[in-house]
C-alpha cells in the first residue's frame, strides 16, 4: 500500500497513524497527483478521497491514476458536490458562507460539482465498467462532519481576507452565528452529497 500527499506536514502525520496503529505494509511518499513518478501499472486499486475538488485541471488526476492502475485493475474516487447542501430551517450565515466558498473555488479553478462529473472524467481517461453511487448523509449534533463547511471556512481564512471577500469580523460574526444555528440539534445539516464512483482498466 503506497500513500502520497503534496504536503510533508501530513504524510509526516500518516507516518505516526501507521506507527500507532501498526500497519507495517504502508509506504508514504510525497508527490504531485498529477505526476506521482511512481512506476506505472503497479497497483490493482488506485483511488482518491477529497482531492479532484481542490484540482484546477482533475483529468489530470485520474489520467495519472490511470496510468498506475495495471491492466485490469481499478481506479476510484469519492469526491464531493458541495452545490448540492441543506441546511433547514436556514440561516444566512450558512448562505454568506456557502456563497464565500464558491468565490474561492471560483478563483482557484477547482470545481465544486466536481462529484458528478466523476463518472464522465473516468471514461474519458479510458477506463470501462464504470460505475457510481452518491450519499447524502445527514450529520447529528456532535458529529464532526457536521461543522464540516464552517471549519473548511475557518482554515481558508487568509485566503478569504487576503482576496477582499470577507473582513476578519465579517468572518468571526459567520463562524459564531453558523456554529449556533448548527448546535441546534434540531438543524437538518447535509454539507454536501458525497458521490464514489469507480471504473477498470482494460487489459
Amino acid at each position: 500500500v503506497v500513500g502520497l500527499d503534496y504536503n510533508p506536514d501530513s504524510i509526516a502525520l500518516a507516518r505516526e497513524f501507521a506507527i500507532a496503529s501498526r500497519l507495517t505494509n504502508v509506504t508514504f511518499v510525497v508527490g504531485d497527483a498529477r505526476h506521482t513518478g511512481l512506476p506505472a501499472a503497479s497497483f490493482d486499486l488506485v483511488h482518491t478521497r477529497t482531492l479532484l475538488i481542490n484540482i484546477p485541471e482533475p483529468a489530470e488526476v485520474v489520467a495519472e491514476m490511470t496510468r498506475l492502475a495495471r491492466p485490469g485493475g481499478w481506479v476510484a474516487a469519492m469526491e464531493p458536490d458541495v452545490v448540492l447542501s441543506l441546511c433547514y430551517p436556514p440561516h444566512p450565515a450558512w448562505d454568506r458562507l456557502a456563497e464565500i466558498f464558491m468565490q474561492i473555488q471560483d478563483g482557484d479553478g477547482a470545481d465544486p460539482h466536481v462529484g458528478r462529473r466523476l463518472p464522465a472524467l473516468l471514461q474519458e481517461a479510458g477506463l470501462v465498467d464504470v460505475g457510481v453511487e452518491a450519499r447524502a448523509d445527514i450529520y447529528p449534533a456532535g458529529h464532526s462532519r457536521r461543522t464540516v463547511r464552517v471549519d473548511l471556512m475557518r482554515a481558508m481564512r487568509p485566503k478569504i481576507v487576503e482576496r477582499g471577500l470577507a473582513t476578519e469580523q465579517e468572518l468571526d460574526e459567520l463562524d459564531r452565528a453558523a456554529r449556533e444555528h448548527l448546535d441546534d440539534p434540531d438543524t437538518l445539516v447535509m454539507p454536501h452529497l458525497l458521490v464514489l464512483a469507480w471504473g477498470r482498466k482494460p487489459g
